[in-house]
């Protein structure tokens, strides 16, 4: 599939995955911007990621902003489209699963949750 369907479906589910939140964690996720990416560049694979990661936040978390050690990259999340849809094998239906997860595995990261609160919450 075409980089330009896999963001626009993402898009959907990104968008959707939203308005099912609680509206005081809703406010906070629609802050953060979602990058959507073929997969990870020379400078994430270079921190350790593997090739086939499907998603990464960077930056500070929710209210790390007032801290003297934050991060130097604003808050974002980023989906790996092409990753995703590899996983996926190529079935829009589990495409779009595992998007919603990973966008959620990711947003839970930028709220300040480990794996292991992650994986409490069922996003791993």
């Amino acid at each position: 599939m075409q980089f330009a369907a896999l963001v626009r479906i993402a898009q959907e589910v990104v968008s959707a995955a939203q308005r099912r939140l609680p509206p005081e964690v809703r406010s906070v996720a629609t802050a953060v911007p979602v990058c959507y990416e073929t997969v990870p560049n020379d400078a994430i694979l270079a921190e350790g990621w593997e090739p086939d990661i499907l998603g990464l936040f960077v930056g500070h978390e929710h209210g790390g902003e007032l801290r003297d050690d934050f991060a130097p990259l604003p808050p974002q999340i980023l989906l790996f489209l092409e990753n995703l849809w590899d996983y996926a094998e190529g079935d829009t239906g589990i495409y779009r699963d595992e998007v919603r997860l990973t966008y959620l595995h990711e947003l839970g990261h930028y709220l300040g949750w480990d794996e292991d609160e992650v994986a409490e919450r069922g996003l791993e």
